[in-house]
């Protein structure tokens, strides 16, 4: 964390003292930084080379109060909770102390109130435009050293991310690809682009991953990740699912299996009563709903009584059996494809409805955990 500092060090040295009637009525001084006797406070966070600028004045009073002001930019170190990225609220520290007086030389304390602290700080602050400074707290303590304690001022920055970039940038387009690729079930099952339509997808989200990595934090898995390797596996399931029913439909239209009887009876059982399947053909002429004196080749009942069949009529009677052998078979044959596209559409239904909710808990948890 980077920040520009302006610190203010009061502290009294006796042996800085004059009486201003005895010199012409001064009462303060400006001297040179270097030419006095300066606390060695340091940040225990700090990282970077001390780039104070020189030639500071230091104020003498006549009474011996000192005031120092030192402008200083510091990086420092801050321990990032990003799970809750883009909304998460951090707590950075920086802790005054002194590297060689303990506390019999040196004791530490603050002029100002906290509160009035924070508000100055919020008052002056100037950010990039990503953080937000929520308040300033302190806790005072010593640190053991051996036996030796040396006295600490700790100050906690409380900052808070603005996500409203990375809403934009990041979460709406994600939401808008899973819900595209939603809708694209409606798509119908028999529709040849349907598989290729959910690929592009699929290939243009990974794209969109790939160009808002930068926007990501380097280190750490924030639960944004997490998201975006859900919405990943969804469209991942959806292409999944596509080719599974687009494999059904092919084996149904080409060389349907034989369907179980557990299979058909739970087909018949998930389909609503007004959406009843295809009744099951019967065996022979009953198939095509025909009765045996209307199949062709048959003559009435009323002209073969008192005949007797010669050559040729036995001849007749005999020779449809192969031609009415064929549209049995084949009505069989349709029926079967009638049931497993009809399968196909249930399975690709129920499929459907079972993405449709593991989305809904994947997104309402992940609120639920941002909101916490």
């Amino acid at each position: 964390m980077t920040s520009f500092l302006w610190l203010n060090m009061f502290w009294h040295n006796p042996f800085i003292q004059w009486n201003p009637d005895e010199c012409g009525g001064i009462k303060k001084l400006s001297l040179a930084a270097e030419n006095l006797w300066l606390p060695d406070i340091y940040i225990e966070e700090f990282m970077d080379v001390d780039q104070t600028p020189t030639g500071l004045m230091v104020y003498v009073s006549n009474e011996g109060h000192i005031k120092y002001n030192k402008p200083m930019r510091v990086v420092s170190i801050c321990h990032l909770d990003i799970f809750y990225f883009p909304f998460d609220e951090q707590n950075c520290t920086l802790t005054f102390s002194s590297f060689i007086h303990t506390v019999e030389h040196l004791v530490l304390g603050t002029e100002k109130e906290i509160q009035e602290v924070s508000n100055t700080s919020q008052n002056l602050i100037q950010s990039e435009g990503e953080w937000v400074l929520l308040g300033i707290h302190q806790t005072m303590e010593k640190m053991s050293v051996g036996t030796s304690q040396y006295d600490q001022i700790t100050f906690y920055v409380a900052i808070r991310r603005r996500p409203s970039l990375f809403v934009i940038n990041l979460l709406v387009p994600s939401g808008f690809l899973v819900a595209i690729d939603a809708f694209s079930f409606y798509l119908p099952a028999e529709y040849e682009n349907r598989a290729p339509f959910k690929m592009t997808l699929l290939l243009g989200y990974n794209v969109f991953l790939l160009m808002m990595n930068d926007l990501l934090p380097a280190t750490g898995t924030p639960l944004i990740s997490v998201y975006f390797a859900l919405c990943l596996s969804l469209m991942v399931a959806s292409l999944l699912e596509t080719v599974f029913i687009t494999y059904l439909l092919h084996l149904a239209t080409t060389q349907p299996p034989p369907m179980p009887q557990w299979l058909r009876s739970l087909l018949l059982h998930c389909t609503s009563p007004r959406k009843q399947g295809p009744a099951e053909p019967q065996e022979g002429s009953k198939s095509l709903g025909l009765s045996p004196t209307h199949l062709p080749g048959l003559k009435e009942p009323v002209e073969l009584v008192g005949k007797v069949p010669g050559p040729r009529e036995a001849e007749l009677r005999v020779c449809p059996e192969p031609t009415r052998a064929r549209p049995d078979h084949e009505a069989q044959k349709q029926h079967l494809v009638e049931l497993w596209v009809q399968f196909s559409h249930v399975m690709d239904t129920l499929l459907f409805r079972l993405y449709l909710l593991f989305m809904a808990c994947s997104i309402i948890t992940v609120i639920v955990l941002w909101s916490t």
